[in-house]
């Protein structure tokens, strides 16, 4: 599947797409603030696109102007989500490369995501969490209509070997449909 933006494609990463993630993805400004580890190597990200970017519902975060994918934006669903989902609930996330911060693209990509989420996977509720010191992140989702909802202190985050701060940020359908039809 493919999702179309103004700016962008999301579409489902490819092995051949390893040397523009490492590109983005060794970054040490980037997956440290996402909760994972740089990218050691091309093939690191290679492996990393085989397994974790593999799952459905996670897509590059593609330029339409160049082709280059540059970021990455995924849903994660109830038993692959470190956050306790119920059913009809979806985790949002997302990074892109640091030349491409400030330009408005992760909130184009989130509305996106959002928009199939709720009218297409009959998702009630999209969830999103960042950590303390993400105000980049932060901002995206405040941006995008989600709302405070509570903090998680001492989270252990396994890939980094760190004890986190955590702000998780909500979003019902309802308050989504609102938003949407106020713009229109």
């Amino acid at each position: 599947m493919t999702l179309e933006t103004v700016r962008l494609l999301l579409r489902p990463w490819r092995e051949e797409d390893a040397a523009d993630l490492y590109e983005y993805a060794k970054d040490p400004a980037v997956g440290p603030a996402a909760s994972w580890p740089p990218h050691t190597s091309v093939e690191n990200s290679r492996e990393i696109i085989r397994t974790v970017f593999s799952a459905s519902e996670t897509y590059a975060v593609v330029l339409k102007a160049t082709g280059q994918p540059v970021g990455c934006v995924g849903l994660l669903f109830e038993g692959n989500s470190d956050t306790p989902l119920e059913e009809h609930e979806a985790e949002i996330g997302y990074w892109i490369g640091v030349p491409y911060w400030g330009q408005g693209l992760i909130p184009e990509a989130v509305r996106a995501l959002q928009q199939r989420c709720f009218e297409e996977l009959g998702c009630t509720r999209l969830w999103c969490a960042h950590k303390e010191d993400n105000q980049k992140s932060r901002r995206v989702m405040e941006k995008c209509g989600f709302r405070y909802h509570h903090t998680e202190y001492d989270k252990p985050c396994e890939l980094l070997g760190t004890v986190e701060t955590l702000h998780f940020t909500c979003l019902t359908k309802e308050a989504w449909k609102d938003a949407v039809h106020a713009v229109e």
